[in-house]
């Protein structure tokens, strides 16, 4: 398989869907109103924002000025143009920027992460992320968790390969605490969530993709491993979710 395919057609796969993780407004919604004592209007900071659809539904309900950080410029572009439609780019500035090197003058009360902290590391994102906060802020993250014991075998390797740091709901609270955090609630994202901003608009996508790589085995393959995600989910969703964390400074 040659690398540059492959990541052609990952975002082939990827560019311009809904969400680039499961997610949905509702959930954002509960998420923020469990965040009680945030100043209001806040200073946010979504770190990973992805084309930005929870940073819509922040601007919307907050009224709050947002800095939204992801390294992949089309992503921000589509927010940008996004925003302008919803009315709300007075509100959202966005900052081509690596969730490794967060570099602002200014402090946040609210750093919001959706599908993205599992790049830098739940704990290690949490900790390396602490200095951008305002004394006693706020943090609203969604994490990869297993949700059940005694996982299957064939859903566990799957996430140890692809993911080996992935813990339960138990392990994600104490992992926050020793990052210096008290947690103020979680909930899991329904299964909802997953399929009808995100997996079911990729499923049409790897679709037309198959059509238009008719004939070539190493793209089919790729969209094989593409599509392996959304079969295993739509077999195991009771073991393992997507979990909404909130959380203050202590």
């Amino acid at each position: 398989m040659t690398e540059n395919l492959g990541n052609e057609i990952f975002w082939q796969v990827h560019r311009g869907l809904p969400r680039e993780a499961p997610g949905d407004d509702d959930s954002t919604l509960r998420a923020f109103s469990m965040l009680e004592g945030l100043p209001s209007p806040a200073a946010i900071l979504d770190i990973g924002c992805g084309p930005g659809a929870q940073t819509l539904a922040l601007a919307r309900a907050s009224r709050a000025k947002i800095v939204a950080v992801d390294n992949h410029q089309p992503f921000l572009d589509d927010l940008s143009r996004r925003a302008a439609q919803v009315g709300v780019a007075d509100l959202i500035q966005t900052v081509n920027m690596s969730m490794f090197e967060l570099r602002f003058e200014q402090k946040f009360d609210l750093l919001w992460s959706e599908g993205a902290i599992y790049i830098i590391g739940f704990e290690e994102g949490l900790k390396q992320w602490r200095p951008l906060l305002k004394p006693g802020g706020f943090v609203a993250v969604t994490e990869l968790s297993w949700l059940k014991p005694d996982v299957p075998d064939e859903a566990m390797q799957f996430w140890l390969d692809a993911y080996p740091d992935m813990a339960d709901v138990p392990e994600n609270l104490a992992r926050l605490e020793r990052a210096g955090y008290r947690s103020l609630g979680h909930f899991t994202l329904p299964e909802s969530a997953w399929w009808d901003l995100y997996y079911h608009p990729m499923a049409e996508r790897i679709e037309h993709l198959r059509q238009k790589y008719a004939g070539n085995d190493e793209a089919q393959s790729i969209l094989d491993q593409e599509y392996a995600e959304i079969e295993l989910y739509r077999k195991y969703p009771a073991y393992y979710g997507y979990e909404f964390y909130l959380m203050q400074m202590v």
